[in-house]
C-alpha cells in the first residue's frame, strides 16, 4: 500500500472524522468507555502496540481479569488481565471498517463474571491508500451545430476510500479538448464550449480526462482516461450535381418502367440525412420520364411511356435538385450550390415487330350461321420507317375462325353451336413478310349469339297420385328448361286428352296438373303415362310424363308406390341391329356350304387327274418286334362283298356298280375266309385282314374299306368307272376290272 502524508496528519484527520461507537448493557458507572480506534495499514510491532484500555470500576488487580469476544477477538485483537488492548494484524478499512466485540470482567479463581458483559466497537480509521478509478470505456455524442453549454455526456469515477473524508473525495479535469469542451469538476458532466461544431470538418474528438482525490491539496492519487465524443450529422448541406451534363442512349423498344440511367449528386451529409428532391419543369418530359432516389439518394430515371424513334429520336431537358436543410444564422453554408444539370436522352432505332391497332378484338356471330365473313378486319402495321407488308395467321387449328393472310379479314371455318361453346379465344399472329420477320400477337374474342334452335324439355320425370286423392287435387306443377337463352315462358298442353287428368297452362312458364277422377288403386294400376307438348313459341317437343299410383298418409306423403311395369318392346334401332346380325349369320352359313361343295368338287377333280396310287395293307405282330414282324399285302387282291346294309348309313358308291368275280389265289382264299369270319362275328371288333380299322364314315367318295360294309354273298361289282379317275386309279381299275389277270392274286 502507498501512503499519502505523515502518520501524524493521518491520525489527526482520523481523530476528527471517526468516533468510537460503544454500547454497554452494564451499569454506566461500572464500565468507563473511551474511544477505541485503530488506523488501517498500520504495521504490526513486536511486541504488539497498545491502542486502548478497557476500564471497569469493579476491577480489582490480582483478583479480576478482562476478557473479550466477537469480531477478531483473541486473533486480531487481544487484551491482558489489566484491560490493555493490543493489535496483532494489519487492517484494511476497505475490507472491514468496524469490529464489534464484547468485554467481560471475570473472577480469576472462579471464572465467574464480576459484572455484566458490555458491547463495544473498534473503528478502523481510513488512510488515502486507493486511487480513484474510471469505469471505461467512455463514448459520447453531440449533434453538430449544438449551442454552447449543450450536455455531451457524464463521466464517473469511484474511490474506495472513505467518501466522508478527503481521502475518498474526487474531482475531474480535462487535460485535452479544453478549447471545445468543459467538465464539471465535481459531477463529471461534459458540455460544449463552442456552438459551431461541424461534422463535415471534425466528426470525432478524443479527449483526455483526469480524476484526483483529496481535492485542493497537492497530495492524493489520480487516474486518467481517454473518452470519445462523436459529432452526429444533421442535414445542413445542399445536394449538388456532380456534372453539368448527363447523356443517355436508349433503344426505342425499351419496356415501360425500365431504368434509363442515374444522375449522381454530391452531399456532404450522411445518407440518412440527405433529402434531395429532383424536378423536371418540362411537362412533356414529366409524362415520358419518372425520377426516383436510389439508396445513395442519387436520381434514377425510369421510362413512363414507350419510345418511338420514328416520331422522336432525342430529348433534351433541364433537371433541378432542391433540398430543405437546417440553416444557422451567421454560418456560411452552400446555399448557392450548383442545383441544375442538362440531361440528353438519345433514342436508338431498332427493328420493331408489327403493332396491332388493338390488343384484343371482340367480335360476335349468331350460331348456326355459315358461311360468314366479319366486316371489320384485323389490322397491324410495321412501326419502322421501312413499313414492311404484314402477313396474318392463326396457328391454333381448333379455332373456328380463319384469317385472310394479307387483308386480315376474319371468316368462319364451320358452323357454331352456342349450346356447346359460348365463347372462343384465338390468337392472331402478325408477321413481317420477310424471312425471319418480327412477330406480334393479338387476341380475338368470338362470342356466339343464341338463336331459338332448341325445343324446351320437361324438367321432371314423374308425378305421383295417391289412392285417397279426390277430384280437383293438384298433383304437381310442371316446369321446363330450354338450352336456348329464353325468358323462361313456355306453353304446356296435353297431346291426347286424358279422362283422369287435366293440365292447366299457368301462362308464366309453368303448368298445373290436376286430377279429374279419383279412386286409384295400386293393385289395379301402377302408373299412367301422359304425353305433354311443351313449346317456347317457335320450337316444340312432346315429352312423356309418368304418373305413379301410391299409397299415402294423411299428409299426402308417399308410403308405398307400386313399381311400374317395364314395357316389352324393342326400339327401331334394336330391330335394325338384330336384323343385320341375322343377315350376317345367313351369309356366313351360305359361304360355308358353298366352300364345302367346292372342296368336294375339287376332290373329285383331283382324283381324276392324279397318277398311280400304291396302297398296301400292313399287318403288325401283336407282340411287336420291329420291322421283321411287319408283312405287306397288295390291296389289289382284296375284293369286297357287300354285307346286308344294316351296318352302313346308306348305300355307297360301290353298291351301284357291278364287279365281276375276281380270280383268287391261295392268299386271296385265306383273306376271304378271314373276312367271312369277321362279317359273321357280331360280338367282335371288325378286322380287315390282320389290321384293325375304325369306322371312317360315309364322307369319302371312295367308300369304306371296312369289312362292315362288305358283302359275303359274292355278288359281282363293276369297277370300270375307275378308269375315269385318272392315272393314279389305273392300277385299281386293272385289279377290279372285268378281266382277270393271272398272277395278281399274290403279293
Amino acid at each position: 500500500m502507498a501512503y499519502g502524508g505523515s502518520w501524524g496528519l493521518q491520525l489527526l484527520a482520523a481523530a476528527l472524522l471517526v468516533s468510537v461507537q460503544a454500547a454497554t448493557n452494564s451499569d454506566p458507572t461500572s464500565w468507563d468507555w473511551k474511544r477505541l480506534y485503530v488506523s488501517e495499514e498500520k504495521p504490526v510491532s513486536n511486541p504488539p502496540e497498545k491502542f486502548g484500555t478497557l476500564t471497569n470500576e469493579k476491577f480489582i488487580k490480582d483478583k479480576h481479569m478482562y476478557k473479550i469476544a466477537g469480531d477478531g477477538a483473541n486473533t486480531i485483537f487481544t487484551v491482558n488481565d489489566q484491560g490493555d488492548m493490543f493489535l496483532k494484524e494489519k487492517l484494511d478499512r476497505e475490507q472491514k471498517s468496524v469490529y464489534h466485540l464484547t468485554a467481560k470482567l471475570v473472577d480469576k479463581q472462579s471464572n465467574v463474571d464480576v459484572d455484566k458483559p458490555s458491547n463495544f466497537a473498534i473503528q478502523v480509521q481510513d488512510i488515502n491508500d486507493n486511487a480513484p478509478v474510471f469505469h471505461e470505456p467512455y463514448t459520447g455524442s453531440i449533434q453538430e451545430m449544438s449551442p454552447i453549454g449543450a450536455t455531451v455526456m457524464t463521466i464517473n469515477a469511484t474511490d474506495k476510500d472513505d467518501p466522508t473524508t478527503v481521502n475518498g473525495m474526487i474531482e475531474y479535469e480535462l487535460l485535452t479538448g479544453t478549447d471545445v469542451f468543459r467538465v464539471d469538476s465535481r459531477k463529471g458532466i461534459i458540455t460544449t464550449k463552442v456552438g459551431n461544431l461541424d461534422r463535415e470538418t471534425t466528426s470525432q474528438y478524443k479527449i483526455k480526462v483526469r480524476v484526483k482525490d483529496m481535492p485542493g491539496q497537492q497530495l492524493g492519487f489520480s487516474s486518467t482516461t481517454t473518452i470519445t465524443i462523436n459529432v452526429t450529422d444533421i442535414n445542413d448541406n445542399l445536394a449538388t450535381f456532380k456534372m453539368a451534363r448527363y447523356t443517355f442512349s436508349v433503344k426505342e423498344d425499351m419496356k415501360v418502367e425500365s431504368k434509363i440511367g442515374t444522375v449522381e449528386v454530391e452531399d456532404k451529409d450522411e445518407e440518412q440525412n440527405k433529402n434531395p428532391e429532383f424536378q423536371i419543369e418540362d411537362p412533356r418530359i414529366n409524362k415520358l420520364l419518372e425520377i426516383k432516389q436510389d439508396q445513395q439518394k442519387n436520381g434514377v430515371l425510369f421510362l413512363r411511356q414507350a419510345l418511338d424513334y420514328e416520331t422522336m429520336n432525342s430529348y433534351t431537358f433541364t433537371l433541378f435538385v432542391k433540398e430543405d436543410i437546417v440553416k444557422f444564422s451567421g454560418l456560411q453554408q452552400n446555399v448557392n450550390a450548383n442545383n441544375k444539370a442538362e440531361v440528353v436522352i438519345s433514342v436508338m432505332d431498332v427493328d420493331e415487330p408489327p403493332v396491332f391497332t388493338k390488343r384484343e378484338y371482340n367480335i360476335s356471330v349468331s350460331e348456326e350461321t355459315f358461311p360468314h365473313e366479319f366486316p371489320d378486319p384485323i389490322k397491324a402495321k410495321d412501326p419502322d420507317r421501312i413499313n414492311r407488308p404484314i402477313r396474318y395467321s392463326i396457328e391454333d387449328s381448333s379455332c373456328p375462325v380463319q384469317i385472310h393472310p394479307t387483308s386480315g379479314k376474319l371468316s368462319l371455318k364451320m358452323k357454331l353451336d352456342r349450346e356447346l361453346t359460348r365463347e372462343h379465344r384465338c390468337q392472331v399472329t402478325a408477321e413481317e413478310d420477310i424471312p425471319d420477320g418480327k412477330k406480334t400477337y393479338a387476341m380475338v374474342n368470338l362470342v356466339v349469339n343464341d338463336i331459338n334452335d332448341n325445343a324446351p324439355k320437361l324438367n321432371m320425370e314423374e308425378i305421383y297420385v295417391c289412392e285417397s286423392d279426390k277430384l280437383g287435387q293438384v298433383l304437381g306443377t310442371l316446369i321446363a328448361t330450354d338450352k336456348d337463352e329464353t325468358n323462361g315462358v313456355f306453353t304446356f298442353m296435353l297431346v291426347r286428352q286424358s279422362s283422369n287428368f287435366s293440365l292447366l297452362d299457368n301462362k308464366n312458364g309453368t303448368a298445373t296438373l290436376r286430377l279429374k277422377e279419383g279412386s286409384f288403386n295400386t293393385e289395379d294400376s301402377g302408373e299412367h303415362m301422359l304425353m305433354v307438348k311443351v313449346g317456347d313459341g317457335k320450337q316444340y317437343s312432346e315429352e312423356q310424363l309418368r304418373i305413379v299410383v301410391c299409397q299415402c298418409n294423411s299428409g299426402r306423403t308417399r308410403e308405398y308406390c307400386r313399381p311400374h311395369r317395364r314395357q316389352v318392346g324393342v326400339s327401331v334401332h334394336a330391330l335394325i341391329t338384330i336384323l343385320l346380325c341375322i343377315v350376317t349369320i345367313l351369309v356366313i352359313v351360305i359361304l360355308l356350304v358353298l366352300r364345302q361343295r367346292y372342296r368336294k368338287d375339287s376332290l373329285v377333280t383331283m382324283g381324276k387327274m392324279s397318277g398311280e396310287i400304291h396302297e398296301q395293307l400292313v399287318t403288325y405282330d401283336e407282340e411287336g418286334g420291329g420291322e421283321m414282324d411287319t408283312n405287306g399285302y397288295d390291296v389289289s387282291i382284296l375284293t369286297s362283298a357287300r354285307h346286308d346294309g344294316s351296318l352302313l348309313p346308306g348305300p355307297g358308291l360301290y353298291a351301284m356298280v357291278k364287279k365281276p368275280q375276281a380270280c383268287k389265289g391261295d392268299m386271296a382264299a385265306m383273306i376271304e375266309v378271314k373276312k367271312d369270319e369277321a362279317d359273321h362275328d357280331r360280338d367282335g371288333i371288325p378286322y380287315d385282314t390282320l389290321h384293325i380299322y375304325g369306322y371312317e364314315g360315309p364322307g369319302s367318295l371312295a367308300g369304306s374299306l371296312s369289312s362292315l360294309g362288305s358283302s359275303s354273298s359274292g355278288d359281282s361289282l363293276d369297277y370300270d368307272f375307275l378308269n375315269d379317275w385318272g392315272p393314279r386309279f389305273q392300277p385299281l381299275a386293272e385289279l377290279y376290272g372285268v378281266d382277270c389277270y393271272p398272277g395278281r392274286d399274290t403279293l
